[in-house]
C-alpha cells in the first residue's frame, strides 16, 4: 500500500499559475532578462476599468488597466493594457507604457516654466516651485509627475476627473515643457554668461 504523504498549506504550489490575481494594483516591479529586479523603472497603476458583455450562458468580464512607467530622470511612458484577466493586463499596459516612453524637459528637480494643457475634458495647470516644496497633486497627475522625476512642483486639475484623460493631459503639459537653451539653440543665439558686478571701493577717509 502506498504510503500518502500530506502537504502544508504553505508548500503547495498555485494551480495555473494564477496566483497574481489576488495581488493588488498598485507598484509594480519590472523584471529584467535574469529575473531580477530592476531598479531603472518605476510602475505604477493609475486606474482599473471592469466592462462586461452578457453572452449565452452568462457574463463575460474584461478588464483595462492605466499604466504610468518612469526612469525618474525625464523619461515618461503612458498605456492602456486591456485583458480578460487583472494581472494579464497590468502587465500588457506596462509593456505598452515601456515601448512608448518619451522625454520631457526638466529643470533640476521642477519644470522650467508654467504650462497650462488640456486634454478631452481635463485641464492641468502645472507650476514651478521651490525647492522643498514637494508634489502638490493628486493621485492622477502625482503618478505621471514622479514617474517622471519631478520633485518639486505645483499643480491643479480643473476639468474632468477622467482618468485616462487627465494623465494624457498632464503628459501632453510635459512634453510641451521647453528650455532656455533649447529656445536659443533652435533660433541661432548663445547665451552670453554676464560676470557678476564688483562692489564699489570704499573711498579713502580724509582728514
Amino acid at each position: 500500500m502506498a504510503d500518502i504523504i500530506k502537504t502544508k498549506p504553505e508548500d503547495r504550489v498555485p494551480r495555473g499559475g494564477r496566483g497574481r490575481r489576488n495581488k493588488p494594483p498598485g507598484d509594480t516591479p519590472e523584471l529584467g532578462i535574469d529575473g531580477q529586479e530592476s531598479q531603472e523603472l518605476t510602475e505604477k497603476v493609475v486606474f482599473i476599468n471592469r466592462s462586461s458583455k452578457v453572452v449565452k450562458g452568462g457574463r463575460r468580464f474584461n478588464f483595462s488597466a492605466l499604466v504610468v512607467v518612469g526612469d525618474r530622470r525625464g523619461r515618461v511612458g503612458i498605456a492602456l493594457g486591456k485583458a480578460s484577466e487583472v494581472a494579464d493586463a497590468i502587465r500588457r499596459g506596462g509593456e505598452l507604457a515601456r515601448n512608448q516612453m518619451v522625454s520631457v524637459s526638466l529643470k533640476d528637480v521642477t519644470i522650467p516654466h508654467e504650462v497650462f494643457c488640456a486634454y478631452g475634458g481635463a485641464k492641468i495647470l502645472l507650476r514651478p516651485a521651490s525647492p522643498g516644496t514637494g508634489i502638490i497633486a493628486g493621485r492622477t497627475v502625482r503618478a505621471v509627475l514622479e514617474a517622471a522625476g519631478v520633485k518639486d512642483i505645483l499643480s491643479k486639475s480643473l476639468g474632468s476627473n477622467n482618468a485616462a484623460n487627465v494623465v494624457k493631459a498632464t503628459l501632453k503639459g510635459l512634453l510641451s515643457l521647453r528650455l532656455r537653451e533649447d529656445i536659443y539653440k533652435g533660433r541661432g543665439f548663445v547665451i552670453k554668461k554676464v560676470a557678476a558686478a564688483k562692489p564699489a571701493e570704499a573711498a579713502p577717509a580724509t582728514a
